[in-house]
């Protein structure tokens, strides 16, 4: 089995892969990711926060972040949970994030 970090890593380079369908820009730079656990029987838990409440986009971001995190071979089973604590902000977005959304 690999280092837990590498997987880690690897978990974090799919979740780069689901983009916001607003934004266009992914949920890693956009800092929608509050929390990644992956247990020793495979089963990881998503903990997403999202930029506005009641947002419409929450089944479609909770599929395409399992699909993502599926693909790492150590993932058994995901499970997406979407948490409004902390809060999400502009300050959680990545420089790059800002500059593509011209908020640099």
């Amino acid at each position: 089995m690999r280092k837990a970090e590498l997987i880690q890593t690897e978990i974090v380079t799919q979740l780069s892969t689901v983009i916001d369908p607003e934004l266009q820009i992914d949920i890693v730079n956009l800092g929608l990711v509050n929390a990644i656990d992956l247990d020793c029987e495979g089963i990881c838990l998503i903990e997403l926060t999202l930029t506005t409440l009641g947002c419409p986009l929450t089944g479609y971001l909770a599929n395409q972040v399992k699909e993502a995190v599926m693909m790492v071979p150590e993932v058994k089973n995901v499970a997406v949970e979407f948490v409004w604590e902390p809060a999400w902000t502009i300050e959680r977005m990545s420089r790059a994030a800002k500059i593509a959304l011209g908020l640099h």
